[in-house]
C-alpha cells in the first residue's frame, strides 16, 4: 500500500466535523435560550389594585374606593 492509499483517521477528515457541527450548534442555540428563560426575569410586577389581563390593563374597583 502506498501512502496515497491509507486513510486519514476520522478526526483529521472534514465530513464528520461538518456532520457533527450542525447537532452542536443546536444544543448550544438550546442551552443558551434555556439559559435566558431561566435567569430573565419576567415582566415587573404591577402595582397594588391593578389587573392584567393580556395586553388589557385595569384599575381595580375596590382599589379606587381605598384611595
Amino acid at each position: 500500500m502506498t501512502e496515497q492509499q491509507i486513510s486519514k483517521p476520522w478526526w483529521k477528515q472534514l465530513w464528520p466535523w461538518l456532520l457533527i457541527s450542525g447537532p452542536a450548534v443546536a444544543m448550544i442555540g438550546c442551552i443558551i435560550t434555556i439559559w435566558l428563560a431561566v435567569n430573565m426575569h419576567a415582566d415587573k410586577p404591577l402595582r397594588d389594585g391593578v389587573m392584567k389581563q393580556g395586553l388589557k390593563v385595569e384599575q381595580l374597583k375596590d382599589a379606587q374606593a381605598h384611595k
